[in-house]
């Protein structure tokens, strides 16, 4: 079984993986020592480097043609982000229930945002990260390209529910229009943090929206109806203006936090919209268990579009079966055209600092894996 076109080389790849990996020990514990007050930010940098410059070379040595720096850098996946643009601020902790894989239920700790000023683009976010990545890449000489992963404009705006009114967003306390600004002012931070990021090099990027599945969840059907164009219209306007050569994906996702998850439901309430509403190029969606749904709402993606089947659980230790991955693979390609699959994780291997309950061994297992089968599917 095997396909080949001269799409078959752009991104997203036919073997990619959502971005985030395990923190090695060495890092965790320098982090540990940074926050005792025990080593510098210097120091801490140095580690970071050192894990960077690991993982880089493993992703290369691996075969893949994405690479990342796996979010070594970050404690969340998206709150690193969303606390660097300007005039955002933490306003308080709260957390959120997830569950188990057995069904117990965990708090995942959060943060809520207010705004002390219009949200605005302060200065390039992870810029730095980049051009770490850029030239720990270009050392490997493998060719590989960059991926920069971000949240998505929806995970800022999510960010402020209920929204603050301070500042430009309703100086006397909210108003009608408050949510408009706010919308607004965020699209523009992300246009011209793309067009920073893409004059700086890259030319692919993931903005990774888990707000999305709440509309695919059964109980929420009403909101996909009424809510869910809104959240389109945000993502659009965020990259509506971006370079012709960047490359943008998205990433779908249920919850990932120590292994455990948030939400439900299949992508048949969302389908239609996500593939010919959301203007992006490709897709990273989950498919690994009965709560990711079915395979036949592939039926819906357009020419010209990539989903990456997330078939490789990232939750579990367990290695899938290679065979029985392809036979996946068999299955979506009688929804959408194989040229237009692909293959990776299910989610991230570590969203946030304390990783998923599997080690680094068998982490790159699972990626190798991934590599194997995409070289099987597509060659």
């Amino acid at each position: 079984m095997t396909s080949s076109s001269a799409a078959a080389d752009r991104a997203p790849f036919h073997a990619d993986h959502v971005g985030s990996l395990l923190r090695p020990p060495a890092l965790r514990e320098a982090r540990a020592r940074r926050a005792a007050g025990e080593i510098d930010a210097e120091q801490l940098r140095e580690v970071e480097d050192a894990a960077v410059r690991d993982v880089v070379r493993r992703q290369a040595d691996l075969g893949l043609r994405v690479v990342t720096d796996g979010e070594l850098r970050r404690h969340y996946w998206h709150e690193d982000f969303i606390l660097s643009l300007g005039g955002i601020e933490a306003k308080e902790a709260f957390t959120r229930e997830f569950r188990t894989l057995d069904g117990q239920p965990i708090e995942v700790p959060l943060t809520r945002v207010k705004a002390t000023a219009p949200v605005h683009l302060e200065h390039t976010v992870f810029a730095d990260h980049l051009a770490f990545l850029q030239q720990a890449a270009t050392d490997q000489g493998a060719g590989q390209v960059p991926k920069l992963t971000m949240p998505s404009p929806n995970q800022v705006h999510n960010s402020f529910i209920p929204l603050d009114g301070t500042a430009a967003y309703g100086e006397g306390g909210p108003d009608t229009d408050a949510d408009a600004r706010l919308r607004s002012d965020i699209a523009k931070a992300y246009a011209e943090q793309l067009r920073r990021l893409h004059a700086q090099g890259l030319r692919y990027a993931q903005l990774d929206d888990v707000s999305l599945t709440f509309f695919g969840d059964p109980k929420n059907e009403g909101a996909a109806q009424t809510r869910l164009p809104a959240f389109i219209d945000l993502f659009n306007a965020a990259i509506a203006d971006r370079p012709a050569d960047l490359t943008v994906a998205t990433h779908l996702c249920r919850g990932n936090y120590r292994s455990s998850w948030a939400q439900t439901g299949g992508y048949e309430q969302i389908a239609d919209a996500l593939f010919n509403s959301l203007q992006v190029d490709g897709y990273f969606l989950e498919f690994d268990d009965e709560r990711s749904g079915s395979l036949d709402v592939l039926r819906f993606l357009p020419e010209g579009k990539r989903v990456v089947l997330g078939l490789v659980t990232t939750k579990v230790p367990t290695l899938e079966d290679e065979d029985a991955l392809v036979r996946r693979i068999e299955e979506a390609a009688t929804f959408a055209p194989l040229e237009q699959l692909a293959l990776s994780g299910q989610c991230g291997f570590s969203s946030t600092e304390e990783g998923n309950d599997l080690t680094e061994d068998e982490q790159w297992r699972k990626l190798d894996l991934v590599v194997r089968v995409a070289e099987r599917v597509w060659g």
